[in-house]
């Protein structure tokens, strides 16, 4: 951890209900949350909504995995209202809870977006949750839809800043073309586009939704060196598999590795840390890979067996061998560069077992000519050439949403 911070963090959340509480004043809000909204203390943000008596929170809406982030990826979670104590429980059913007397709806399920019915009375929705800087992280993709209804119903927007937990000093992966956007890939930017959410939203506005009215409550005291653990913040899991700062710090990268056939490690204590399948041999492959010297990273084999925490969980209750990612140094890892060169040992070494899930890895890629690259075997110097331009016009343009130095 370094020792960047010079002045006292706070987060867009404790700013919002402090310097610019005369956003929320007199208004009937409906809060876009979950687990992650809470502030430095671990206090819950509809809690501290509720009890500010100048405004009334009267709706409150979820992501993916649920209000209380219990649900695996890619389940749909109804807006079933049931009492607190028995929330987390329910939720594991992918049902979402009624909080005291407010409703709590889903925004993974029957709809993505809040609907007209769930809007009745409210004049300002709030977004207030933590992201994970990476493009194929649903949380963005509830943020535009909810910028696009609120601008379609005429209600204020305001996004109470949190950290980019990666820092936002490098950028990396290719830009999603357009034609390729979908729930888990909204907007042409990079897979690791170095904004906070605030920033990006701001983006959004400009070039998706020019009619929402947007207002961002900044945090202060924030760097974008910083790193999540130069804020002093505590660690909330944004999702089930994202457990660590680490997982977030790998998963620009070992994210591809679910449009393949290998485990990228759900159902272990490490997703996204390790890798592997039934048929593929850890001491070999972490071998070659170490020989590669890549910067920041090392790679010990393994043999895992993942539970089944979902009907999808790969290679449920089979061993596999494979390969833990150490971090050695997150300054100098480049998470995508890695995993092309985890990817292109994989069709060359285990070219009989080994296959890519086209539909899938291409929808994370945001193209469909990585795939294609990989299987032909292209030059990886050249692979990358094909998106560094496009990160050069990248940094020029994110340039004019920073809001910190």
């Amino acid at each position: 951890m370094t020792q960047r911070k010079t002045l006292k963090f706070e987060l867009g959340l404790n700013v919002l209900l402090t310097k610019k509480s005369d956003w929320i004043r007199g208004k009937s809000m409906g809060l876009i949350t979950n687990h992650t909204g809470v502030d430095a203390t671990l206090r819950s943000n509809y809690r501290l909504f509720a009890a500010a008596s100048s405004c009334r929170l009267s709706a409150i809406f979820s992501p993916e995995h649920g209000f209380w982030g219990a649900v695996q990826d890619g389940i749909a979670v109804d807006s079933l209202e049931v009492s607190d104590e028995n929330a987390s429980r329910r939720e594991t059913q992918a049902k979402t809870p009624r909080l005291t007397s407010v409703p709590v709806y889903s925004l993974y399920g029957q709809s993505v977006r809040p609907t007209a019915r769930q809007l009745e009375g409210i004049d300002l929705l709030i977004y207030d949750m933590q992201d994970v800087g990476t493009r194929y992280y649903t949380y963005i993709s509830t943020l535009l839809h909810a910028m696009e209804v609120s601008a379609d119903h005429d209600i204020d927007f305001v996004v109470a800043d949190r950290p980019n937990p990666i820092a936002c000093t490098a950028v990396e992966g290719p830009i999603l073309e357009r034609g390729s956007e979908s729930f888990v890939g909204i907007h042409t930017v990079p897979v690791r586009y170095g904004l906070t959410i605030g920033e990006l939203a701001t983006l959004l506005k400009a070039e998706r939704v020019p009619a929402c009215r947007l207002n961002v409550a900044w945090m202060h005291g924030y760097e974008r060196g910083m790193w999540f653990d130069d804020t002093g913040l505590q660690w909330v899991p944004p999702s089930p598999n994202m457990p660590t700062l680490t997982t977030a710090t790998l998963y620009p990268g070992l994210c591809l590795f679910e449009g393949t056939n290998m485990s990228e490690g759900r159902g272990t204590t490490k997703p996204f840390e390790y890798i592997g399948a039934p048929w593929c041999s850890g001491e070999k492959w972490a071998e070659t890979l170490n020989a590669l010297s890549l910067p920041g990273v090392l790679f010990r084999p393994v043999i895992f067996t993942p539970a089944p925490v979902a009907e999808t969980t790969k290679y449920a209750k089979q061993s596999c061998g494979g390969v833990a990612i150490h971090i050695t140094d997150r300054e100098r890892f480049l998470p995508v560069e890695t995993v092309i060169h985890m990817l292109s040992t994989l069709t060359t070494e285990y070219s009989d077992h080994f296959a890519f899930r086209p539909e899938h890895f291409d929808r994370l890629a945001g193209n469909n000519w990585l795939r294609d690259a990989l299987l032909d075997r292209e030059p990886l110097d050249k692979v990358q050439v094909r998106w560094t331009d496009e990160l050069q016009i990248w940094h020029e343009k994110a340039k004019q949403y920073h809001a910190y130095d």
